[in-house]
């Protein structure tokens, strides 16, 4: 081999060689995109915490959209006729269905979910009933899963309000980070 091809090849393997060099990154450019990633973790984390795990509003929320889908599915699984019981007052709920005694009835309102200090029910719209500020409002699961046109607002102390509104033939609950009137909807 010649000095000039020995010399092409040199720069050949040099150039490569250099050329893998400028794909990678310094020990101290991935030291620094470390320490930024792990200092807007740090910043971020007790946010997204509060606001998703602790914020007892929306978790009380999506814990009656969960029971308001599960006794639709529930109703129309056993064929029976299911009640959601909301008592304003005591802020508590509770599920009995059509069909059974005074102490089973007792029973579950005993068993009532009571929902956080900080979260209370505002009121709840039924079509049939209108709106109600106090006492008991039972909403009914028909046996095909069919449910009153119903509006149930919630608030929290802070003054934040979620609206929930379900509707007769459809499984899907709509939901509101306000507080929205049914004149409106």
């Amino acid at each position: 081999m010649g000095k000039q091809n020995r010399f092409a090849l040199f720069i050949f393997q040099s150039s490569i060689f250099n050329e893998a060099k400028r794909q990678g990154f310094t020990l101290i450019e991935l030291t620094v995109v470390v320490f930024l990633i792990g200092v807007m973790l740090a910043v971020s984390i007790p946010r997204f915490r509060y606001s998703i795990i602790t914020d007892n509003l929306k978790s009380s929320t999506r814990r009656i959209v969960g029971l308001i889908k599960g006794l639709r599915n529930e109703a129309i699984r056993e064929q029976k006729i299911y009640l959601l019981h909301f008592d304003i007052g005591s802020n508590q709920l509770w599920v009995d269905f059509d069909d059974i005694t005074r102490e089973e009835r007792e029973m579950a309102q005993k068993k009532a979910f009571q929902l956080p200090v900080d979260v209370r029910i505002m009121d709840v719209w039924t079509k049939e009933k209108g709106k109600r500020v106090d006492g008991e409002v039972a909403i009914r699961f028909s046996k095909k899963g069919y449910v009153e046109q119903t509006v149930i607002h919630l608030g929290a102390e802070d003054g934040r309000e979620f609206t929930l509104l379900l509707n007769p033939f459809l499984t899907k609950i709509k939901s509101y980070d306000k507080y929205v009137d049914i004149e409106i909807i």
